[in-house]
């Protein structure tokens, strides 16, 4: 099945095959890929996508010298094959397993780690100025999607680099899409490009024909005088070469020669270049052709039908989706705002239902926050829906945009806490700490689905902002937990009262506490369970009364524990002179690892079991 993929042995190989065995082999590793992902889970249509531009790349760059970074990082599979770890796809993105996204400790061709977007120019331009800046020599390649090029961070480096005229070559993988379909200016623009790429071929045939005489050589020479004319009547802007960046394309992003031939020819090129490649996302296997969105990030399925199994239970987003259309169908100052993740944050529906009332503004947080701020300020309410490890971009415009200001704007805070494969970018265990500290920010975490409607309802309809932070997935289906449906700033609920042991545990970790007082119980521990639905503010009154009672107070966070819940406790507990009984349990001052959900609670302590054995060594 794998005839040429199964004698690959270094990157050598590559620029020895034919034409004929370079497109054999990209069949072969489309085949891999998916027979693999389906597996293990992970990034399948973006990685379909690049294997011909990878295999394109690898053939004309010396990866032992020339360094190539990768935006994003998911779609770094076929690098990872290249670069010799396919015996270790078995164990993608599973803890001990290959990350799925470039990880320095994995090999010395994984240059530098990315995992959110619009940062491969800024730090291939770092190294390009410390290549010259030191007197060495060799290319230095950017490759970005066009999704991320609506980051600001992107358009901030292509702004350096096209007026310092660094020797930089940029690869655009322009597949028309980032997570869902691309939306913006930008992608307007570049879809035009693809549409009308008249000027580019008329550029190129015109001087491959000049160029093979004497004379054909001066007049082209003579006419970079007027190229500037031509290029504005035939493609309008020019956005790149007009910030000081010679533009190459686009061209086929699937055709290894005709990219192999421009990319040899930007080598030579002085100052920067970008190379504009057309990809189909899903490229090879009709199911993420037809469905790049829902095959970007995927877990285990059926190859043969592209099927994934179905959870029985509600996920978070899907409630949080559910809850917006309800609201919104009552109140038309309602709006929703999502950074390209859609159906990912669960607002399909409501995109469908209220598209005057969406607003998708491409890979942008920082933007997203301060437009949310803006249309506060005209009167509306809006929901900005991140994930929150993307919601961390737009520190800044949290702080002075909305928090200084007090606007009434709700942050959804998706995928808090652990969310397992992506690894250590991607989990969402610091919200907490960067949010907490923010004056007039009102932080909540529902204990279930159910309360999560109920939160939501709630808070559009505050007069301050509020951040809900809620996990991956859905609930335990073994507990279910009465719902608040109404609440008061600051205060708790005790679930059940007990011993004089408090387990006050916020979110998620609520479940979690009700297994642990039960595995308690029957160790002959008596405890009292607390949810601490808000982080910020905290139940002063509640945890006063407790610790004049001399409870041992527990508290359980899915977030790191510097700047998180049990910090908060702690300092409360501090001001009032109490020498308190006081343990936080949470994640340590370390970056998470790639791996199960399960599997990294329990690593770290904060699944029942572990947290039963601490508990009951402390009391």
């Amino acid at each position: 099945m794998y005839n040429i993929l199964n004698n690959y042995n270094d990157l050598d190989q590559l620029k020895k095959m034919s034409f004929g065995q370079i497109y054999d082999f990209s069949d072969e590793l489309r085949n891999f890929l998916i027979e693999k992902v389906s597996k293990t889970g992970g990034h399948l249509a973006s990685n379909l996508g690049v294997v011909e531009l990878t295999l394109s790349l690898y053939r004309v760059f010396d990866l032992n010298k020339d360094k190539i970074i990768w935006d994003v990082g998911h779609q770094t599979y076929v690098h990872k094959i290249l670069t010799g770890r396919k015996d270790k796809f078995d164990n993608l993105r599973r803890h001990g397993g290959i990350s799925g996204f470039p990880k320095c400790c994995e090999s010395k061709y994984d240059l530098f780690e990315t995992g959110h977007s619009s940062t491969s120019i800024s730090a291939a331009l770092g190294m390009a100025r410390a290549r010259d800046l030191t007197d060495e020599k060799y290319q230095v390649v950017a490759v970005i999607g066009d999704g991320a090029l609506t980051g600001g961070m992107a358009l901030e480096a292509l702004n350096d680099v096209g007026y310092r005229k660094t020797n930089l070559i940029i690869v655009l993988n322009d597949n028309q899409m980032s997570i869902g379909k691309n939306v913006g200016g930008l992608s307007t623009y570049l879809s035009k490009i693809r549409i009308d790429p008249k000027y580019n071929k008329f550029k190129f045939e015109f001087n491959e024909a000049l160029r093979k005489t004497n004379l054909g050589n001066g007049l082209a020479d003579s006419l970079k005088k007027i190229k500037s004319g031509i290029k504005q009547i035939l493609v309008p802007g020019m956005f790149f070469e007009d910030m000081g960046i010679k533009y190459l394309g686009p061209i086929d992003g699937h055709n290894i020669k005709e990219m192999t031939k421009v990319m040899s020819m930007a080598k030579d090129i002085k100052g920067p270049v970008l190379i504009h490649t057309i990809t189909k996302k899903g490229k090879g296997y009709i199911f993420a052709e037809n469905n790049p969105d829902k095959f970007h990030g995927v877990s285990t399925f059926d190859w043969m039908t592209g099927k994934t199994p179905k959870s029985s239970v509600e996920s978070y987003s899907e409630t949080f989706g559910d809850a917006m259309v309800e609201i919104a169908s009552d109140d038309d100052k309602v709006v929703a705002i999502t950074a390209a993740m859609k159906d990912g944050t669960g607002l399909t529906e409501f995109a469908a239902k209220f598209p005057k009332r969406f607003f998708d503004v491409g890979i942008a947080e920082q933007h997203a926050v301060t437009l949310a701020a803006g249309m506060s300020k005209g009167g509306l309410k809006p929901v900005f829906v991140v994930y929150s490890t993307f919601l961390q971009r737009a520190y800044d415009q949290v702080i002075h945009d909305v928090c200084q200001q007090k606007l009434p704007v709700v942050f959804a805070i998706d995928r808090a806490g652990i969310v397992g494969n992506d690894g250590e970018t991607h989990q969402g265990v610091f919200d907490l700490s960067y949010l907490s500290h923010m004056p007039n920010i009102t932080i909540m975490s529902p204990k279930s689905t159910e309360e999560l409607k109920y939160m939501l309802k709630w808070s559009v309809n505050q007069k301050c902002p509020i951040a809900i932070r809620y996990p991956r997935g859905g609930d335990n289906v073994k507990i279910h937990l009465k719902p608040l449906n109404d609440f008061i700033p600051g205060k708790w609920e005790v679930i059940n009262n007990g011993g004089k042991v408090a387990l006050i545990a916020t979110g998620k970790m609520v479940q979690i506490a009700m297994e642990v007082q039960h595995k308690l119980k029957n160790n002959g521990i008596e405890t009292t369970l607390v949810n601490a639905c808000f982080v910020k503010p905290i139940d002063k009154n509640l945890l006063k009364n407790l610790l004049e009672q001399n409870y041992k107070i527990i508290t359980i966070e899915d977030n790191v524990l510097h700047g998180g819940l049990g910090s908060l406790v702690l300092e409360y507990a501090n001001l009032l002179n109490y020498r308190a009984s006081i343990t936080n349990y949470g994640f340590e001052d370390k970056f998470i690892s790639h791996g199960d959900v399960d599997v990294l609670y329990k690593l770290y302590g904060l699944d029942s079991d572990g947290l039963v054995e601490k508990i009951i060594k402390i009391i």
